[in-house]
């Protein structure tokens, strides 16, 4: 609505300048007034965005061009998605928007040639997507009870996880903490900073399974934080004895590292300085093995690289934790397209 303003303001001065009204030294002077501060793009010049047209290697929205009409259907886009202030767009579109946002660093003007729509309807339709994304399907990585966790599924997790060579026979996930690096914040930038790799940033978690999808997604968190303070906060201990058992009932475990305690459904490294050929073998062995989780982190940042460019990740501007489990949701998508 501003900028409409202001490009009304703007022609309103070139009639009057036009029509002898205002002088050189006043069209000049009230035109600098009413500048915009940001970039006009002509949306208009570009043809309207029709995914027809691409083929798959056209498309860089991190999934194939069939792909993503499969993807409407499954987050559940309607036809015509209504944006806060009442702007309606086609749903498959607005699947593609937050799609292209989080694909590669780029600003929302990038976007024009490839969407044709203006900068402030991008931005309101891949907010209103990323809420729609997190509100209604966040719930997919924030609780183990899902169908395919279920005894049956997670017995087979640990027979894959076994026949990979690991010495832990009922192991099914694995556990791991990530830091994400952001812009430097305004306010509060102590409490965000990490001494230890000297950048600002915060702190997520995740389970990754022997499918390689992630199982449980929490933050984020401020990065001072420990990584025993996003497990209690997260309440996997509790989800863990509820759900991690196979078809007979036995427990079954999630595997940590050194950081992590040891309770009946997590296990970690055997520490100490003196350890025995058996014990190192262990260790070893269960090292080898729980790389998945260390794959999915890397897929998330690849995939959407948007997450890894950290001044775009500015708290306060951006949703940064919405984004993180947007991509994160959106990476088990790709896994299983």
């Amino acid at each position: 609505m501003a900028s409409a303003n202001l490009r009304d303001v703007s022609e309103a001065i070139s009639s009057a300048y036009i029509a002898d009204s205002i002088d050189d030294e006043e069209f000049l002077l009230l035109y600098d007034i009413n500048r915009p501060s940001n970039p006009t793009f002509q949306y208009t010049d570009y043809p309207r965005f029709d995914l027809e047209e691409y083929n798959d290697d056209e498309c860089n929205f991190r999934f194939k061009k069939d792909d993503i009409y499969d993807l409407r259907e499954v987050l559940q886009v309607p036809e015509d998605v209504k944006c806060s202030n009442g702007y309606k767009v086609d749903g498959l579109q607005a699947t593609c928007i937050p799609l292209s946002r989080l694909a590669y660093p780029c600003r929302y003007g990038d976007m024009v040639r490839i969407i044709a729509r203006d900068v402030p309807q991008l931005c309101l339709v891949n907010a209103s997507m990323t809420n729609h994304v997190y509100q209604t399907h966040g719930h997919l990585v924030q609780s183990l009870d899902r169908s395919w966790l279920a005894p049956d599924c997670l017995t087979e997790f640990a027979a894959a996880v076994r026949a990979k060579g690991a010495a832990l026979g009922n192991c099914w996930g694995f556990v791991d903490g990530t830091v994400r690096p952001i812009c430097r914040p305004g306010e509060h930038q102590r409490v965000v900073y990490n001494g230890h790799k000297r950048v600002h940033a915060l702190k997520y978690q995740s389970v990754t399974s022997a499918n390689c999808l992630v199982a449980h997604l929490f933050g984020p968190v401020e990065e001072r934080r420990h990584d025993c303070f996003l497990l209690r906060e997260s309440g996997l201990l509790d989800s863990l004895q509820q759900m991690s058992f196979d078809s007979q009932g036995y427990s079954l475990y999630i595997y940590g590292d050194p950081a992590y305690p040891i309770r009946p459904q997590l296990q970690e490294p055997i520490k100490g300085n003196n350890l025995t050929a058996n014990q190192k073998s262990y260790n070893q062995s269960m090292s080898s093995v729980r790389v998945p989780v260390e794959w999915v982190f890397g897929d998330i940042v690849n995939f959407f690289k948007s997450t890894d460019f950290k001044k775009s990740q500015n708290v306060g501007l951006s949703p940064c934790g919405k984004m993180y489990v947007v991509s994160g949701l959106l990476t088990n998508a790709h896994t299983c397209l």
